[in-house]
């Protein structure tokens, strides 16, 4: 029975670093406390342009009127309108920061606003019809949620969008997170964000960017987890002794 007690013993006390090898993104000597960036406050901005950016493009004539299927007669099912949108065209930005449009052509674009890409591309659509009306949505915008709830891809519909949102979209933090330690990587930049107060929060209530990291960390429960997993060997192994104590007393 001492050996028993001795096995698991020594099988708790090695697994508290076992179950911290999945914590990413941690400070060490080469990246410590000293090298994070200090948060500040953004101002709200439009978003500019940049290749690589994807973008869905809808052409409307007469300041409003869709070129094709204006009353959607061709869309019966809701369904069949799902699948309309996902089989639509999109454009890359070239690297130039050009894109090359259906009857326009080239059109350079990044740098630009999405009003000032719209006006740009309905200006040049006025040659071919009377009264360009153009709208033009970026599809490929998105932040990268790392840790506690999982690897979420969370898509940013609105130009500005804050942290808390991307927080929200990714089903907030649970019992398993650590609010006072989110980081949120951008580039080379990394930001130690506390969220576990009115005042950190209010000091880090700041905008992501297309390609933001926001990692997480979980709270590990060495013991717990320890005692899950071993739960099943130490169930086999009072099952044997209680089996060789009753061939015993036979």
């Amino acid at each position: 029975m001492n050996r028993l007690v001795l096995i698991v013993l020594i099988a708790v006390l090695s697994s508290c670093k076992a179950y911290k090898q999945d914590i990413m993104f941690k400070l060490d000597d080469n990246f410590t406390e000293e090298d994070l960036s200090v948060v500040t406050a953004e101002l709200e901005g439009n978003y500019l342009l940049q290749p690589n950016d994807a973008l869905l493009l809808d052409v409307f004539t007469n300041r409003g009127e869709r070129l094709i299927d204006p009353n959607l007669e061709l869309v019966t099912t809701p369904g069949q309108q799902q699948q309309q949108f996902k089989d639509r065209f999109q454009y890359i930005i070239q690297a130039d920061g050009s894109v090359n449009f259906p009857m326009i052509g080239n059109t350079q674009l990044a740098g630009k606003t999405l009003f000032e890409a719209e006006n740009e591309i309905a200006a040049r659509f006025d040659d071919v019809y009377k009264g360009s009306f153009v709208k033009l949505r970026i599809t490929n915008r998105r932040v990268f949620v790392l840790g506690a709830p999982g690897g979420r891809v969370i898509p940013l519909p609105n130009e500005n969008t804050s942290l808390i949102e991307v927080l929200a979209s990714a089903e907030g933090l649970d019992l398993g997170a650590k609010s006072q330690n989110i980081k949120l990587i951008r580039g080379e930049e990394v930001y130690l964000i506390n969220l576990s107060t009115i005042s950190g929060m209010k000091e880090t209530n700041m905008l992501v960017k297309p390609g933001d990291v926001v990692y997480i960390e979980p709270w590990r429960r060495p013991w717990l987890e320890t005692l899950r997993d071993v739960s099943p060997t130490l169930s086999l192994i009072s099952s044997v002794l209680t089996l060789i104590v009753v061939v015993q007393n036979l």
